[in-house]
This record gives C-alpha cells, sequence and structure tokens, in this order.
C-alpha cells in the first residue's frame, strides 16, 4: 500500500529536524574553532565566524600534546575493535548455531553487563588491573574497553549469525567441507557487514570513552584524546572555549572518517539482516 502525499512529507519533515538536531552540536563547535576570541566572547554570537582564524587550532597543538595523545586513543580503540570482532565472531556463531545453557547464560551476561554503571566497577577493576601489572598503561586500557565492548558486540553479531541460512551450511557440509572450511568459507564472507559494524561500534566507542582513561592513566605520556581534552579547562572551571572548540572538533573526525568508509557495508548488512531466506 502507497504511503499518502501528506504523510511521506511528513516523515520526510521529520527525519530532517532529526538531522538538525543531530548536527547542530557539530555545526556549533565548527564556528566556534574558528572564531577569534573577539566573538567567541560577544553577546550575539554568530553561526559564521566574521573574521575566521586559524589561531584556535595552533594554540590548541601548542598548548597540548594532541598528537600524542590522538596516537594513544587510536591504539586503544583500534586494539579493542580487533580483538573485540576476534573473540565475540566465534562465540555468537557458537551459542547462535548450538543452544544451550552456556548461550543462554551469555544472553543474561549481555542483558546484565549493560545495566552496571562504570563507577560500580571501576574499583574491583583497578585492583584486577593492579595485580596483572597492567594499571597506567594502554595495554590494561584495551583490555577494559574489549570486556567492556563484548557484550554488545556477541548480541551484535549473534543477529547477524541467524540471518545467515543454516542451509548454505548444510549444503557445504553435503560437498565435503569440515566444520572449520565452512566456517571460513561460507559463512565468514557473509557476516562480513556485521563484523565491520561491530568493529566500529567498538572503535567508536573506545575513542570516546572517558572515564576508564581517567582513572586508569596517570601518566601524561599516555593520556588518551578525550582526558587530555580536559586540560582547556581551567582549575576554576573555566574553559579555553576557542583552543578547546578546535582540539574537539578535531578529535570527532577520525570517528566521522572511519564511518565514512565502512558506512556502506554497514548498510549493506543491515539490508542482509532484513532479507529472510
Amino acid at each position: 500500500m502507497r504511503t499518502p502525499a501528506p504523510a511521506r512529507a511528513a516523515q520526510y519533515l521529520a527525519l530532517l529536524a532529526y538531522l538538525v538536531f543531530l548536527a547542530f552540536p557539530f555545526l556549533w563547535l565548527l564556528s566556534t574553532a574558528f572564531k577569534p576570541p573577539r566573538e567567541l566572547g560577544s553577546a550575539h554570537p554568530t553561526w559564521i565566524p566574521e573574521d575566521p582564524t586559524l589561531d584556535n587550532f595552533r594554540q590548541a597543538f601548542d598548548e597540548q600534546p594532541l598528537l600524542r595523545a590522538g596516537a594513544n586513543s587510536l591504539l586503544a580503540a583500534s586494539g579493542a575493535a580487533v580483538l573485540a570482532v576476534l573473540i565475540a565472531t566465534p562465540l555468537a556463531y557458537v551459542t547462535t548455531r548450538y543452544r544451550s545453557r552456556l548461550g543462554r547464560a551469555l544472553t543474561g551476561w549481555v542483558v546484565v553487563s549493560q545495566a552496571f554503571p562504570f563507577v560500580l566497577v571501576i574499583i574491583p577493576l583497578f585492583l584486577v588491573l593492579k595485580n596483572l601489572r597492567l594499571i597506567d598503561s594502554v595495554p590494561g586500557l584495551v583490555l577494559v574497553y574489549v570486556v567492556w565492548a563484548l557484550p554488545f558486540a556477541l548480541w551484535m553479531l549473534a543477529g547477524y549469525v541467524r540471518a545467515v541460512p543454516a542451509e548454505l551450511e548444510e549444503a557445504a557440509a553435503v560437498d565435503g567441507a569440515g566444520r572449520l572450511r565452512t566456517l571460513v568459507s561460507v559463512t565468514a564472507p557473509l557476516l562480513a557487514p556485521g563484523i565491520v559494524a561491530t568493529a566500529l561500534f567498538a572503535f567508536v566507542t573506545a575513542w570516546n570513552e572517558f572515564f576508564f582513561a581517567l582513572v586508569l592513566l596517570k601518566t601524561p605520556e599516555k593520556q588518551t584524546l578525550p582526558v587530555v581534552l580536559t586540560h582547556f579547562i581551567g582549575a576554576e572551571g573555566v574553559a579555553d572555549l576557542g583552543p578547546l572548540a578546535a582540539a574537539a572538533f578535531l578529535a570527532t573526525l577520525p570517528s566521522l572518517v572511519v564511518f565514512a568508509i565502512v558506512q556502506r557495508r554497514i548498510t549493506g548488512g543491515m539490508l542482509a539482516g532484513a532479507v529472510k531466506s
């Protein structure tokens, strides 16, 4: 049944309003990053800077080690994404194809783990990492990010595994392919969109994470980008607004670039999951 024109127009209008709502903080951040101090303190702010400048970017790099912090964030986020996918993919396959008490327990773990706030787990987590001698280290932070992202990654990949028809694996088995060969040659390529989407989720979550990095990393040389951004705020809570906006704008770019690169695979995965065999 075809949607009436007024209803379709209302849908487009609602979608446009939602996009404006999502884009507003980013556009305002971009505008602030290019404004000189005189415009930042103006009582009548404007969207477009009247006298755009790059001084905020130069000052941000002069005041804080943004490149080093960005490298730390990139290492932590990339490591967490790769490890989360490597662990969650076979686990999701086993719990989906071979239903058992273990699968139900893992599903319960996914639900329960998302209900715990960060502050409840930080003390036992700190003690565990201390015993492993991973406090104040990027590998220790990667381990934390993997554990935190794993429940949702497992749940997400399980949905993609269910979308793969079991008949394809049965046909491969009839042709003489072993379990490992079937998993690598038949199932894994069909799971590629889900794997990419899960890796993107883990990457963005780790890239933007602040609380664990603040508590676990004390050496300035090892701090991640979200922690370094707080250094633009003075002891009395006064923010150096121009450099802070410039640095925050640069911090958002990697996530946007990664998403732009893989968005086709994510869209393809969503469409694949929507088609019933």
